[in-house]
């Protein structure tokens, strides 16, 4: 029997991708989107969920469950970007971030549970960030928000692993996706302190995406990862230097490692 699959942010970017890649491989592959009418050119169905909504999220889980009978991975793909020094981020920004990054995923995982409970059968896997490992500067709320999933996953994977189900985080790193276009960007101002350096940081972000991996690389991991007896609680896909660079964290000192975040940023 093909495993049913459901990854919200499925219509763009790496969850289309991981979408796509499961769809070739003998998988009942759902998506999710906001907005599922948009978007026609996808090898499998998407649904309608909004991620800050729990009727919406109930809703799309239900539907699911109702058409296949069983309800095998899930996949908390959606997320949102977001830049800027936190004194000028807008705070309703910051709690918005905060509720597609972290409360949203939460409020996913609480609507599968029952139904992988009833089949004593299921995986969770938590798509996080390597800027989750770190604080970055201007990118200090998006690294907390996906370090705060991070955390979460530890705490919830113990919780659940009498009732046979599995839940690990994949952290990316930099992918070549439109996320950059998505994210909220609070603007560069003419009479901020942070102008300049905000400025050239925000251009050093921009360029990592635009040269960053192919979001295969990404299915495939994931691929990988479902077909895994028991899942690593974390795993890391991207550039060597970006997954290095949680290494460096763990063995430097922190103004050591502070300092080496400085000089790539040049700040």
């Amino acid at each position: 029997m093909s495993k049913v699959v459901l990854i919200t942010g499925g219509s763009s970017g790496i969850g289309k991708s991981i979408g796509e890649f499961l769809s070739t491989k003998d998988f009942k592959v759902y998506g999710t989107s906001r907005n599922p009418e948009r978007y026609a050119q996808t090898s499998f169905e998407l649904v309608q969920l909004d991620v800050s909504d729990v009727a919406s999220i109930e809703k799309a889980i239900t539907t699911v469950i109702e058409k296949e009978g069983r309800f095998d991975v899930l996949i908390n793909n959606a997320g949102a970007g977001i830049t800027g020094p936190v004194e000028e981020i807008p705070m309703e920004e910051i709690k918005r971030n905060f509720e597609t990054n972290f409360f949203g995923p939460i409020n996913v995982i609480k609507s599968v549970l029952p139904q992988m409970r009833r089949q004593n059968s299921g995986l969770i896997i938590n798509i996080t960030s390597i800027a989750g490992y770190m604080g970055l500067p201007y990118r200090g709320v998006y690294s907390a928000s996906k370090g705060a999933l991070e955390l979460i996953t530890e705490a919830i994977r113990m919780e659940i692993k009498d009732f046979n189900i599995q839940m690990t985080n994949v952290a990316p790193g930099d992918f070549a996706t439109n996320i950059a276009a998505g994210r909220y960007h609070a603007p560069v101002l003419d009479d901020s302190p942070y102008k300049n350096p905000y400025g050239n940081t925000l251009k050093l972000m921009d360029e990592h995406v635009d040269s960053g991996k192919d979001p295969l690389l990404m299915a495939k991991a994931i691929h990988e990862i479902i077909l895994t007896e028991k899942p690593k609680v974390h795993y890391k896909v991207g550039e060597f230097m970006q997954k290095f660079s949680i290494v460096l964290k763990r063995i430097l000192p922190d103004k050591v490692y502070e300092k080496m975040l400085q000089n790539h940023y040049k700040l």
